[in-house]
């Protein structure tokens, strides 16, 4: 071979070798198209031998290059399992910041007794005028020397300020006039609402707003006596409460009272003890003899309180996809104990989450 022929062009081609002795012969860039199908492929290719061909033209022999290739089998590829949905429990502890909103001093309310301490978050967005005429008796020191007058088994707690505890009873008289408005609803553009997907058995929609249970027809919004919620006691109609007796729900939701009742707020925290309270003997559970009534020691909203010893909470927002999320990880519970997920879930059955921060 002369060194002229060293220049010349160098045109690349396989050879196959295939079953049976049948020779197939592709270029270079199909050849490179068939090992990309071949790594993408689950299916076993046959060994074989390749060979490599390489012809300089002009030259009088070919330069012929044997490779033995053995193909091997490409694994099949397993899936990789989607982590399992969390619980709510998973979804309340890995919240992110956002996911929250805090619980503002001046709608804290601290009720002190020997047995703890219950703390209310107000609802000023649902009951204006309840909640300004608690909040003057309580910086009014109307709560201290109030007492628990009413424990009814499955249903609610009841305390009264000093002044009403003493009258405190079962509803039997009407009011000449009502102190303050029957605030039971709220009109439907005031509330802002975030609906669940299912239906309700007391509203022809229930949902959350703001972190609260609620309720809603097509002209008004309302919040719903689900566990721990407040409400303000009254006397027959046109009664409407004055703030001064307060009861919380320690039973099954009486949804039967939305719409009753001025709804004016939750008990956050220290609920636990006065659920446990000694039932009372007399109608709708109130106690017979002042002997039974837990004192209550004293009262004070949160932002009267000094900065450094004032409690500080924070309750999720519902507007959310994290409170998306826990509403669905409610209706369809995948903690091991249970064996049918729901797939719904009661206004009252998705617990809130709040929690204490420093």
């Amino acid at each position: 071979m002369s060194n002229k022929s060293l220049s010349y062009t160098w045109r690349p081609a396989l050879d196959f070798g295939l079953d049976g002795g049948t020779r197939m012969r592709v270029s270079m860039a199909r050849y490179r198209q068939m090992q990309r199908i071949a790594a993408e492929s689950t299916e076993m290719v046959r060994a074989g031998r390749i060979f490599v061909s390489t012809v300089c033209q002009g030259c009088q022999l070919p330069f012929i290059v044997a490779l033995t290739v053995v193909a091997r089998p490409v694994a099949a590829v397993t899936p990789v399992a989607a982590p399992p949905p969390a619980t709510a429990a998973e979804i309340e502890a890995t919240a992110p910041a956002s996911a929250w909103r805090p619980v503002a001093a001046e709608s804290l309310m601290l009720v002190e007794t020997a047995k703890g301490t219950l703390t209310i978050e107000l609802a000023p967005g649902f009951a204006p005028a309840h909640v300004a005429a608690i909040r003057k008796l309580v910086r009014g020191g109307a709560f201290a020397g109030g007492v628990v007058v009413r424990v009814q088994d499955n249903y609610v707690v009841q305390f009264a300020a000093k002044a009403a505890a003493a009258t405190a009873s079962a509803p039997g008289i009407a009011a000449a006039a009502p102190a303050l408005p029957a605030e039971y609803e709220m009109p439907l553009a005031k509330v802002p609402f975030a609906p669940l997907p299912y239906p309700d058995a007391y509203a022809d929609t229930a949902g959350f707003s703001d972190g609260w249970p609620v309720a809603r027809d097509a002209a008004a919004a309302w919040l719903v006596h689900c566990y721990a919620i407040v409400g303000a006691g009254r006397d027959l109609p046109p009664s409407t409460g004055d703030g001064s007796e307060l009861y919380a729900v320690i039973g099954h939701a009486p949804r039967h009272l939305d719409r009753n009742m001025a709804v004016v707020g939750r008990v956050i925290d220290g609920i636990a003890p006065f659920a446990a309270l000694p039932r009372g003997t007399e109608a709708l559970g109130f106690y017979k003899t002042d002997a039974e009534k837990l004192p209550i020691t004293g009262a004070r909203l949160a932002a009267d309180m000094p900065a450094a010893t004032r409690p500080k909470f924070e309750v999720m927002r519902s507007d959310t996809a994290t409170f998306a999320a826990l509403i669905e990880a409610r209706a369809n519970r995948r903690e091991p104990f249970f064996l049918r997920p729901a797939g719904r879930v009661d206004v009252c059955n998705v617990r809130i989450p709040v929690r204490r921060v420093r």
